[in-house]
């Protein structure tokens, strides 16, 4: 099974010509920041909500994602209001190393429970330009990638705080086994809000910025709760309720 994205791909002098990527394999990381003490900001931050890291996996922690989430779609379908983007850094291995962004939407409500079905629960959403790492390599640390949740600022960072996309990749061989040579995804992981908060909202925008070499990529969509088309009486609970034990 594959997944086949209609990308382009962004010289550095701004031009852009097709290219048809294909994706066998797709793994979303986590708490994947070159100092540990970054991703604790964001550890604290969903920990508000309940959502526990697993603490005893070392860093980054890796999780196969089903390739159906993968998406470049105007909407993303989702079953609960608790839902929220996360910019990342996109990685696809072609007959290059291809960079690019998107947002790793996430079930907030199912990440309480599980983690890794939480990141099946939603899209991964995910800008359909990228660059070859080769031609922004020396100024890939000074890329800047940012989010807005309905018009609202919502994440600004620095590429620099994550690890290296090289790194990522020999990690992510290391430590899953029968990774292909080729055509596999990768979504590099997040760090906190600009107000440290989880954000729900409805319309979701993220972008990555390359300033000195005046490019710009990004993407954006539509979140839809599709439970709110049934009738409130007749709505099935988003978690079963707890049954009551008989004598």
């Amino acid at each position: 099974m594959s997944y086949k994205l209609d990308a382009s791909i962004q010289a550095a002098d701004g031009t852009l010509r097709a290219m048809s990527f294909e994706t066998t394999r797709m793994y979303n990381l986590g708490s994947a920041t070159r100092d540990p003490n970054v991703a604790v900001a964001h550890q604290q931050e969903v920990a508000k909500s309940g959502i526990h890291i697993a603490f005893d996996v070392p860093a980054p922690r890796i999780y196969p994602i089903a390739l159906h989430a993968l998406t470049t779609d105007e909407e993303l379908f989702v079953q609960t209001s608790r839902t929220s983007g996360e910019v990342e850094i996109v990685l696809h291995m072609a007959d290059q190393l291809y960079v690019g962004v998107g947002s790793d939407h996430t079930d907030r409500a199912m990440e309480t429970v599980s983690i890794p079905g939480s990141k099946q629960a939603c899209g991964n959403h995910v800008a359909p330009v990228f660059w070859a790492y080769d031609e922004i390599r020396e100024t890939w640390d000074d890329c800047v990638m940012r989010s807005w949740v309905d018009g609202r600022l919502y994440q600004d960072v620095r590429v620099d705080a994550f690890i290296a996309p090289e790194d990522i990749i020999a990690i992510v061989r290391e430590r899953v086994n029968n990774v292909p040579k080729r055509d596999f995804t990768v979504f590099c992981g997040t760090i906190v809000s600009v107000d440290k908060m989880l954000g729900y909202g409805a319309h979701w925008k993220y972008e990555i910025e390359a300033p000195r070499m005046g490019l710009k990529i990004g993407s954006e969509y539509q979140v839809v709760d599709i439970l709110d088309e049934v009738k409130p009486d007749f709505r099935v609970p988003f978690f079963n309720p707890q049954k009551e034990n008989v004598a």
